[in-house]
């Protein structure tokens, strides 16, 4: 255990603390992790975002067994495919979750859609729709919850379950799950994909973004990009 039960100052977050969390937090089971994160942390710190995408049920059922207060917040870029926003219905309706909606604002959407932006400057299109949204609301919490796994990408190999990005704890209960796993637990709990994997979609963003392919290999396509920013 740490020696403080409840984290309640980001400045206590040390690299030691870190790492004595990373000790703490390895061996455990994802569930177990999300059990224990909320004896080192207040559930009011704790932010949690989900795309409602591919199989995004895996990791909110997770939440939804542990703590239903838990908030979830949902990006709506505007771009979302339809399937998207009524697989996010369904998830809220079968988890008793409690997800919030956040956008860009209006003008910057607006822009956008004008000018195509996702054509020419994708990365732009994603923070002014993405990443923007969510740094408005990020200062009100001390933890980042996120269903990164390391098999998705060379980043996301790279990761901790714990570690530090600019003024937030970025948390990864998920991230040495491996598809094997996550897909044999999907199975065993006969949970609910996305519509669109069905239809050859493994990794889904925004419709204008988003193309059939294994894994991430269908966002972005034909361009090298493969992280909308939000967690680099």
């Amino acid at each position: 255990m740490l020696d403080n039960p409840t984290i309640t100052q980001l400045s206590e977050i040390s690299e030691d603390t870190i790492k004595t969390l990373n000790n703490k937090y390895k061996p455990l089971s994802a569930t177990n992790r999300i059990k224990e994160l909320y004896k080192d942390f207040d559930v009011k710190d704790v932010m949690l975002t989900s795309s409602f995408a591919a199989t995004s049920a895996f990791l909110l059922k997770l939440f939804s067994e542990v703590n239903t207060n838990q908030k979830v917040f949902f990006i709506d870029t505007g771009y979302h495919f339809e399937e998207t926003l009524k697989y996010k219905e369904k998830l809220e309706q079968l988890y008793n979750l409690n997800v919030t909606s956040i956008t860009a604002i209006k003008e910057e959407h607006e822009f956008t859609t004008k000018d195509e932006t996702w054509k020419k400057n994708p990365d732009f299109c994603c923070s002014i729709n993405k990443v923007r949204p969510l740094e408005t609301i990020k200062k009100q919490y001390k933890v980042w919850v996120s269903g990164l796994m390391e098999w998705q990408s060379d980043h996301r190999a790279s990761l901790d379950i714990f570690e530090m990005r600019g003024e937030i704890l970025k948390f990864y209960p998920l991230l040495d799950i491996t598809k094997e796993q996550r897909d044999a637990y999907i199975e065993k709990h006969q949970l609910p994909f996305h519509p669109l994997v069905a239809k050859g979609y493994h990794s889904i963003g925004c419709s204008h973004c988003t193309a059939p392919g294994e894994d991430r290999s269908g966002r972005w396509n034909n361009n090298p990009k493969t992280e909308c920013g939000l967690h680099l």
